[in-house]
């Protein structure tokens, strides 16, 4: 008995393998597109089809998408019609790295219709010094959106971590729902679960001292600003102006490749500006960075140091590795973020991560969404490979 085959099914694979696959899925039962699924076929056509234009040749799926900006702005508006949130930022990144559309970004129409993520704010900080006058304002926009995102996202939760961890014996008789403990309160009251309601009825709300400590802590943020960094070099850049917004931190945010930039000032004023204050591409000299960062540990049993790079080192790496040993040895809170992004583990150089873990500094790849609780028990005195190996991605 001859099995019949889904036509949905059909459909599907009709638009994942495009017009070639036509006469093979005919012959499955065949497979017609009509309607909304022949304009997502051509938008998915234009990034994913190589084959050329050509007036005289008979009608392909690829719709191409030429040089022509409002040609692009038109595709663009398709892919957010028919895909979601996530899957236009996957399409947009193909469209740029596989089409060379990179200059059409120039254009301000084109850029409103883009989808603000994180890939793009790294192809916008690539292209700083050649953005034209006339679509400065709009990238800024852009990259003010994706920023104030990401920010929605941790900003609470490393708050909270931070102060739990420095504040974590200190406790305010004075109410502010601002200043609450989640984590004490919720522990303290677990007993008090009120099976009927589905929540913890408190008997007590603990809130952290309004007493504010200024520079407790001294926190290093050394991101290497390499093109293989990008979606890192974004996060990196946020988190450290969010790290510079606590009085109770002393914070630092250097940038490098062969040069060392120091960022601090601006990363306390205006992360955008930060980010615009970023050259993505060069050469990587981490010794470099590391050298320029020790002059400011003053007290090494009270500051972290985070550095996030991929540790392809371009400089001195026997140097490296002696700073980085003293370094650990005077107690300095020392790690490696190989990356910090949603992409999970990246390429690095295994050699050099190894080298540095054997002197207890744990070398991996961290999301943003975990980093709250990476920095939140790096100042409590966790074990730094214990809390690597909690924190890392899932392979």
């Amino acid at each position: 008995m001859q099995k019949t085959t889904d036509p949905e099914q059909l459909r599907r694979w009709r638009l994942i393998l495009g017009k070639d696959s036509q006469a093979s899925l005919d012959n499955m039962g065949g497979c017609s597109l009509g309607g909304g699924d022949s304009e997502m076929d051509a938008a998915l056509a234009a990034i994913y089809d190589d084959i050329p234009e050509d007036d005289d040749a008979p009608k392909q799926r690829s719709a191409g998408l030429g040089a022509s900006a409002p040609r692009l702005a038109k595709w663009l508006g398709d892919i957010r019609t028919y895909f979601k949130e996530d899957v236009v930022s996957v399409i947009q990144t193909d469209a740029i790295e596989r089409k060379g559309l990179t200059q059409l970004l120039f254009e301000p129409e084109t850029l409103k219709s883009v989808q603000p993520n994180i890939q793009l704010v790294g192809v916008l900080m690539s292209l700083r010094g050649r953005i034209p006058e006339r679509t400065k304002e709009t990238a800024r926009i852009v990259v003010s959106a994706v920023v104030e995102e990401v920010k929605k996202k941790l900003e609470q939760r490393l708050r909270q971590a931070i102060m739990g961890a420095l504040n974590r014996k200190e406790h305010s008789p004075i109410p502010s729902a601002s200043a609450i403990d989640w984590k004490w309160t919720i522990g303290r009251n677990l007993k008090n679960y009120n099976p009927e309601l589905g929540t913890i009825i408190p008997e007590r709300v603990y809130f952290y001292s309004r007493a504010q400590r200024s520079n407790t802590w001294t926190v290093i943020v050394d991101i290497d600003q390499s093109g293989s960094m990008a979606d890192s070099v974004v996060y990196g850049a946020i988190c450290g102006s969010i790290f510079a917004s606590l009085p109770a931190l002393d914070t630092h945010v250097i940038a490098f490749d062969t040069e060392v930039v120091d960022l601090t000032e601006q990363c306390g004023t205006d992360p955008v500006d930060m980010l615009f204050g970023i050259q993505l591409g060069g050469g990587t000299d981490i010794n470099k960075s590391v050298a320029y960062c020790e002059k400011f540990i003053t007290d090494p049993k009270k500051t972290l140091f985070i550095m996030i790079t991929d540790l392809y080192e371009g400089g001195n790496q026997a140097q490296l590795v002696r700073r980085l040993g003293e370094m650990a040895a005077s107690g300095v809170r020392a790690m490696c973020l190989l990356a910090l992004s949603d992409n999970g583990a990246p390429c690095y150089d295994e050699s050099l991560a190894r080298k540095l873990a054997a002197l207890g500094i744990p070398c991996f790849a961290c999301t943003p969404q975990r980093l709250p609780d990476l920095v939140e028990g790096a100042l409590r005195g966790a074990d730094l490979t214990r809390l690597a190996t909690k924190t890392a991605p899932a392979k």
